[in-house]
């Protein structure tokens, strides 16, 4: 189990299910004890509810596979599920302006979250052994995620497909290469960004206030990003590859432009058919052309 989460298991532990239910009797937890705690802690804390019934499912789980238990008393329908408020975007010369608005030598880690939609953690990870100007790619390999003590520790890509290459845009091109000769060290596992997650929060914070985007989390720049690509007619396996997802569920909420592109297509195709297309003078039914006849009324066609 990585660091990351027995800190994160640990922590909804002792906050959330061993003050509910740590001093009672496995077989006393009820299914509806279980919904009236992950009803009010999902009313303030959505996220964490879904998290903590999860942990706490493996533990009713092992009860019961050890017959301490009849039955997991687990059952909320939909208490697993996390559903994240949506996330507001950023505009490309919104995220530049913030680029603009960071140190220096951190305005880079804006660009690599948007453009090449980057996990905060995979930017922070970033060696300079992972960056080809040459062949104009980054590669995802290392992470440095926060845990729950504060403390940053290193670990592989997310998941699988987490770990991958992605192009980086040449529009982003000259302030990476700026940035690895100004700001990086010549050993190849000299780190992308000095100052790691403490310079980055206190940056991004300063930088998203001066462009008056205070509703802007870092990760919303990797969301943008993936938008962007979306309405540039990314295919879903396109979008997964460079999101690093492992489904396509998760690549399927950028594809709302594909929708509407598909609709003009089709507005498109129909509107061909109209000028193609004359109307009886009896009826104003459809005309194909070479018609003799009305389909509809029978009229003679003028020639």
């Amino acid at each position: 189990m990585a660091e990351t989460t027995r800190q994160l298991y640990q922590y909804l532990l002792d906050k959330h299910i061993i003050p509910a239910f740590g001093t009672v009797a496995l077989s006393d937890i009820t299914t509806s004890a279980v919904r009236a705690w992950h009803s009010k802690l999902a009313k303030e804390h959505p996220t964490t509810a879904a998290k903590a019934y999860r942990l706490l499912v493996v533990i009713m789980k092992t009860a019961v596979l050890d017959r301490r238990l009849l039955a997991s008393p687990c059952q909320v329908k939909g208490a697993a599920t996390e559903t994240a408020p949506k996330r507001p975007t950023a505009t490309p010369d919104e995220a530049q302006a913030l680029a603009d608005a960071m140190p220096e030598h951190l305005a880079v880690a804006v660009l690599l979250a948007a453009w090449c939609q980057l996990r905060r953690a995979e930017v922070l990870g970033l060696r300079r052994c992972d960056v080809d100007p040459e062949t104009r790619t980054v590669s995802v390999t290392v992470t440095l995620p926060k845990a729950m003590d504060g403390t940053m520790v290193e670990k592989g890509a997310k998941t699988a497909s987490g770990q991958r290459t992605v192009s980086v845009p040449l529009n982003v091109l000259p302030a990476l290469t700026h940035h690895l000769d100004a700001f990086v060290g010549p050993e190849p596992n000299a780190l992308i960004l000095d100052g790691g997650y403490l310079a980055l929060r206190s940056g991004w914070g300063r930088a998203r206030t001066k462009v008056g985007r205070s509703d802007l989390r870092f990760h919303d720049l990797r969301h943008s990003g993936l938008t962007w690509a979306g309405d540039a007619g990314a295919t879903i396996a396109e979008l997964m590859h460079r999101a690093g997802h492992k489904s396509p569920a998760a690549a399927m909420r950028y594809q709302h432009a594909t929708a509407e592109r598909d609709r003009e297509l089709a507005d498109k195709l129909a509107a061909q058919v109209a000028v193609n297309t004359a109307e009886c003078g009896t009826c104003n039914a459809p005309l194909p052309d070479g018609a003799v006849f009305c389909s509809q009324c029978g009229t003679k066609v003028a020639a």
